[in-house]
């Protein structure tokens, strides 16, 4: 009878496996690069911002202001506008910008309020002075009352929410005339 059992056995695995000599360095490498990729992500997602209409009711009329998403240009956002009286059948439109700077963005990302101040110049040349306060309510979005003075003591407060849209295709900056 022939023999089926081999002559030699298998040879051994190895259960110590040599380190590769630049793991630690692709680790750094590594890290690194996800960290620096992440630092430049974590403002995008406030690019643009978008505004639902808000209505105010004055003695005899009511104001609806409606405006576009918001574009953020070097800690500005920017954007135009439209406020309708009703029943006196009149429309201002102009441009809005309102001051932002990267801390009290990060705060609102923590979850904490934030006041700011802007101006908008409608299309006739008339100024007016613009302070707002926004409260997060979630991760993407939250509150915001914003106050538009007419005059120096007259003024207009909408209270409406907000909405980061994020990275979408940013806008031009809407500029002064």
């Amino acid at each position: 009878m022939p023999c089926v059992f081999p002559v030699c056995p298998p040879a051994p695995t190895h259960q110590i496996r040599p380190v590769p000599r630049f793991a630690p360095l692709l680790a750094f490498a590594l890290a690194a690069a996800s960290s620096a990729l992440g630092s430049g992500d974590d403002m995008a997602r406030f690019n643009q911002v978008s505004i639902k209409p808000a209505t105010a009711y004055i003695y005899i009329a009511t104001v609806t202001m409606t405006i576009p998403p918001f574009s953020r240009h070097g800690g500005v956002y920017s954007s135009t506008y439209a406020a309708r009286v009703f029943p006196i059948f009149y429309t201002e439109r102009g441009r809005i910008w309102i001051d932002v700077p990267d801390d009290a963005l990060r705060r609102i990302a923590s979850g904490e309020p934030i006041d700011f101040t802007g101006r908008a110049i409608n299309d006739s040349g008339d100024g007016r002075k613009v302070t707002g306060h926004a409260v997060p309510t979630g991760t993407t979005g939250g509150t915001i009352s914003v106050r538009v003075y007419v005059t120096r003591r007259i003024s207009i407060t909408y209270d409406t929410t907000y909405q980061l849209v994020g990275t979408a295709e940013a806008q031009p900056a809407v500029t002064p005339k």
